[in-house]
């Protein structure tokens, strides 16, 4: 059964850093696409970033290029979203996900991730 949890949400002033975790488990994610959405409320939810667990490539959203960072630490097997420069319009519950037909770029579309976390709260204040 595969299983994803988030972790590292918080409340923080614009302008901090906050990384994000997400922990995977329940199978081997060899070749899947791993993403990171957000949604705020009143708001559908949006993609983030993405990654290629076996190869790092990467794509991001334009409202993030530039203050985020996606990763994974396949030993750990961990995914990462380090966000930088944070601002109020950044507040939304994070989810990460996992596309197991990922080919050959990371998806940036949510209807195409089979797996998903349960999501970890992030507020930006002014």
């Amino acid at each position: 059964q595969v299983q994803l949890v988030e972790s590292g949400g918080g409340l923080v002033q614009a302008g901090v850093s906050l990384r994000l975790s997400c922990v995977v488990s329940g199978r081997t994610f060899g070749d899947y696409g791993m993403g990171w959405f957000r949604q705020a409320p009143g708001k559908e939810r949006e993609f983030v970033a993405a990654i290629k667990w076996s190869g790092g490539r990467t794509t991001y959203a334009d409202s993030v290029k530039g203050r985020f960072a996606i990763s994974r630490d396949a030993a750990k097997t961990t995914l990462y979203l380090q966000m930088n420069t944070l601002k109020p319009e950044d507040t939304a519950v994070y989810y990460c996900a996992a596309d197991s037909n990922s080919w050959p770029f990371p998806s940036q579309i949510s209807a195409e991730y089979d797996y998903w976390g349960q999501g970890t709260q992030v507020t930006v204040s002014s």
